[in-house]
């Protein structure tokens, strides 16, 4: 937990880490406050009609523990990997409790994920269960190699499947938790694999514990009277399960829960408005989206206190749009799901600056380096790293030693991510290694230009890639996503040039402008500049 101060300086001093010898999630985010106080709400699900289905910490950690002796009796052994293939409910979160207190390891999977992305990580992962629902099953019907070894557990009525009501019923609600300690696996999360094929980055039961400080930081010293989480991420995801869902469980803070898969502005903040969120984590292409809401502060009654983003660079025009249409200033953070929240802003502390991540939370050593594992002085672009040990990092790579190996120089884990820090100590993020741009010498970042996009009134999306070019070595090439009131043409495409040129820099602007109807983005959010890439390439190619 964060002592509270009034100084970045202080929270520093005075901050330390206290690891237990034994720790378990699953007891930490249900039992520990089911015994404090069982009929204490943790979970409430929105309904866009009538009251919302709540759930209190004695019946999460009854029926996890039923739940637990059901993995139990299809022999699901401490140490295999169940795997999880659910929205947002109540039953996702029982699943994953159950699962860390049997000592498993939880694989959690986005529902939007198609069944070959699906084979290919249940395969990596050696899934012994996995507990998903009626469009989930669809899928894992369509895959053919999967063995005979994996137990399909159904929130759904379906014939062939065990199902997940059925096994809590016929169980005992009590159990007897692993005794697990902080190095102990507890969940496998894949990368999002925007830079080559996803990877399991293996958690122990720590990373939770690794998580707090940064939340407490970006959510303004969460817990507070009257918090109440609410995130639109899929907690299949680091950011939905990590930097929203099991650290305000952990505090005692209740979760809103939202069947929605698909993110749409005006229901993200009728969800804030009817359920009285308080604390919000809102990726940035969610509030990217946001911003094409006009004026919401007159059309919804909001009760914000705090709002984080992470998952890629937020970027100056987001954060000073939400500063005037929603009183906010959102606290935005980084870290990767190797090594998760240990760069932050605390708008309360006046730790926060437009265009910046922030600075190192308490507990964590970050600092940009060079090729060699050497610290570079204020101003000098490097790569951002952190350094080991540290409760939030990974284990390592799933069955990839190799990886695991390369992800390190010395004691510095290597993010990909290419930073400034300025001289008072903020962290600036440049871009990933893949794609920062090269042209006629000049490397630019592709999230300034997409952010400066993104300010003109006809751009809802917007990805800046690299594009070959015989004289410059790559020009920038913009895709453009526009609000659905703006047309393409000539015109705007020439606009949107010189909108860049004028509001950053005469060799940053797009040389070419192509309008499309959306983005390739990960489960995540992120969009996947490789495809853009690749695409660019062909048009050079097929050009010649």
């Amino acid at each position: 937990m964060l002592p509270i101060r009034d100084t970045y300086e202080e929270l520093t001093r005075d901050f330390r880490w206290k690891i237990p010898g034994r720790f378990n999630i699953g007891v930490a985010v249900s039992d520990v406050w089911a015994e404090r106080d069982a009929g204490r709400e943790c979970l409430m699900h929105y309904r866009p009609e009538g009251d919302p289905d709540t759930l209190t910490y004695g019946r999460l950690r009854d029926r996890s523990n039923a739940f637990a002796n059901g993995l139990a009796s299809l022999g699901v052994k401490p140490g295999d990997r169940v795997a999880l293939l659910l929205p947002q409910s109540f039953a996702t979160v029982i699943a994953h409790v159950a699962i860390y207190k049997l000592g498993a390891v939880a694989v959690p999977l986005a529902l939007l994920f198609g069944p070959d992305a699906l084979a290919y990580r249940l395969k990596a992962s050696g899934a012994r269960a996995i507990v998903t629902n009626r469009a989930g099953t669809e899928k894992i019907s369509q895959i053919t190699d999967l063995g005979d070894d994996l137990d399909v557990i159904s929130v759904d009525r379906q014939t062939g499947t065990v199902e997940f009501e059925a096994l809590i019923d016929g169980n005992s609600p009590e159990f007897d938790c692993a005794d697990t300690g902080p190095d102990d696996p507890a969940m496998m999360i894949f990368t999002s694999g925007t830079t080559g094929l996803p990877k399991g980055a293996l958690h122990g039961h720590r990373v939770l514990l690794g998580h707090l400080p940064g939340i407490q930081f970006a959510h303004e010293f969460v817990p507070q009277p009257g918090d109440l989480f609410w995130t639109p991420a899929d907690w299949a995801w680091a950011g939905g399960l990590l930097n929203a869902l099991l650290p305000a469980l952990y505090f005692g803070v209740p979760v809103v829960s939202s069947a929605a898969q698909k993110f749409d502005p005006v229901t993200a903040f009728e969800i804030m408005e009817r359920m009285r969120v308080r604390n919000a984590f809102l990726p940035p292409t969610a509030l990217r989206m946001l911003r094409t809401v006009d004026r919401p502060r007159e059309r919804f009654d909001l009760d914000l206190r705090s709002i984080g983003s992470a998952g890629e660079s937020l970027g100056r025009e987001t954060y000073l749009w939400a500063q005037r249409e929603l009183g906010m200033t959102i606290n935005e953070f980084y870290g990767q799901t190797e090594c998760n929240a240990v760069l932050a802003s605390c708008g309360r502390l006046g730790v926060t600056r437009a265009g910046a991540i922030g600075m190192p939370v308490p507990g964590h050593q970050v600092a940009i380096v060079d090729e060699q594992g050497r610290e570079v002085p204020a101003g000098t672009p490097g790569q951002i790293a952190v350094k080991r040990p540290n409760p939030v990092m990974f284990l390592g790579y799933w069955n990839n030693e190799e990886a695991t190996r390369r992800k390190f120089l010395g004691d510095w884990m290597l993010t990909g991510d290419q930073g400034i820090r300025s001289a008072e100590g903020y962290v600036e993020f440049f871009g990933r290694d893949d794609d920062v741009i090269t042209s006629a010498g000049y490397r630019i970042g592709p999230g300034e230009i997409e952010d400066c996009l993104t300010g003109h009134p006809a751009v809802a999306l917007a990805a800046a890639v690299g594009k070959p070019d015989p004289v410059r070595t790559e020009i920038v090439k913009a895709y453009i996503v526009l609000k659905p009131e703006s047309k393409p043409s000539h015109a705007l495409a020439g606009e949107l040039q010189d909108w860049v040129k004028l509001r950053l820099s005469a060799h940053e602007y797009p040389r070419e402008v192509e309008f499309v109807r959306s983005l390739p983005l990960t489960t995540t959010g992120k969009v996947i500049r490789r495809e853009l890439r690749d695409r660019a390439l062909r048009e050079t190619r097929s050009a010649r």
